[in-house]
């Protein structure tokens, strides 16, 4: 039978392995690429599975000033397809790193 101290030791050291897990799994949601759109593609924008918004293009047939709140919509819609988008690869991200932990289905990790 293990000692306490083994047994804390042994815990501290998968702690910190989830850790260094957590942080390689942030870097490669970072450098995932997804895009929103809207309009049937008139705006779109890049963002990473992590959320950082990395680009936005807007259609020429837009840069018109009456058109400027259709645009401001379009955008907004782009954007937060964008961040849909990043949640759902985010998501499938981490239910494949929890598979692959051997941690069970639905298992909320700290810091996520």
């Amino acid at each position: 039978m293990k000692s306490m101290e083994e047994m804390i030791q042994a815990a501290q050291q998968a702690a910190e392995t989830i850790q260094t897990q957590m942080n390689d799994m942030q870097a490669k949601l970072d450098g995932i690429e997804v895009e929103g759109q809207s309009g049937g593609g008139l705006v779109k924008v890049r963002a990473s599975a992590k959320g950082r918004i990395l680009g936005v293009t807007i259609d020429d047939s837009l840069m018109k000033p009456e058109e400027k709140h259709i645009v401001e919509d379009l955008v907004t819609a782009a954007f937060n397809d964008a961040r849909d988008k990043a949640d759902r690869v985010s998501n499938a991200e981490m239910k494949k790193m929890q598979g692959s932990m051997g941690l069970p289905p639905g298992f909320n990790l700290p810091g996520m």
